[in-house]
């Protein structure tokens, strides 16, 4: 799954040039904060970690993705491989959209997230997934920025019942090296079911940096759970600490 960062410029100028241009231009064309906007991604992996689990059994993972924006609403999708434990097709699809309202430094997301696993029947329940998803993040001092975020399902994948996430992520960018901005980060976050007869409740976290360079970003990440899980898929401990490297590129206008 992914995530990402954007950054506007030069506003003032653009006001300017609003008020010099004709009345009957704000007809024609959509004030800036409201252009459509859209980016493409490739990613390779050497492990699909989502939230401190592997869903690739410690194997390699490439994955795409496109994300669409117009003015707060955002829609996308991502794709990946994963193990054939997780889905007999061995690919995971995700849809989601949402509205991403500013209010002076905080930057708030309200969407929902919708997992699919193709060829995936489960025995109970649906072999789907939605979560719903507030969060809230922004720049609490200069080059540290702060994410906080809740997750919740109503019905989890095979009739697992409700579960929450709650997550909280700290980045600080470090001063340019050569080409490359690089920039740390770590994220805690804590998986809890409401039905206590699945007993999966565990806490998660990674600490990594990254090394961005134009539309390329090298991940070095380190990710460990409280937790020794299996999930009953026959496949061993899915969730001890690796190491995991990830290169992306991202395209947009």
């Amino acid at each position: 799954m992914s995530v990402s960062f954007v950054k506007s410029i030069s506003a003032a100028s653009v006001a300017l040039a609003a008020l010099a241009a004709p009345a009957f231009a704000s007809d024609l064309t959509p004030p800036p904060e409201r252009e459509f906007s859209w980016s493409v991604n490739a990613a390779i992996t050497s492990d699909y970690v989502f939230r401190g689990i592997t869903q690739t059994n410690n194997d390699p993972a490439v994955s795409v993705g496109a994300d669409f924006a117009y003015g707060i609403i955002y829609a996308g999708f991502w794709a990946s491989n994963v193990d054939e434990a997780i889905s007999p097709d061995n690919f995971e699809i995700d849809y989601y959209a949402g509205i991403k309202p500013v209010l002076g430094p905080a930057t708030f997301d309200f969407g929902v997230l919708y997992y699919t696993y193709p060829g995936l029947d489960t025995v109970a329940g649906e072999p789907t997934t939605v979560e719903f998803k507030a969060a809230v993040s922004g720049e609490i001092l200069p080059k540290l920025s702060a994410t906080a975020a809740f997750y919740y399902t109503p019905e989890a994948l095979g009739d697992f019942g409700e579960y929450y996430v709650y997550e909280g992520t700290l980045a600080y960018a470090l001063p340019k090296i050569s080409v490359f901005d690089p920039t740390i980060s770590g994220t805690i976050g804590t998986y809890e079911y409401d039905d206590d007869v699945q007993n999966v409740d565990y806490t998660y976290w990674n600490a990594g940096i990254t090394f961005g360079y134009d539309k390329f970003a090298f991940d070095f990440r380190y990710w460990d759970t409280s937790e020794d899980l299996d999930l009953g898929l026959g496949t061993g401990i899915l969730s001890d600490e690796r190491f995991v490297f990830t290169a992306k590129l991202t395209y947009g206008p």
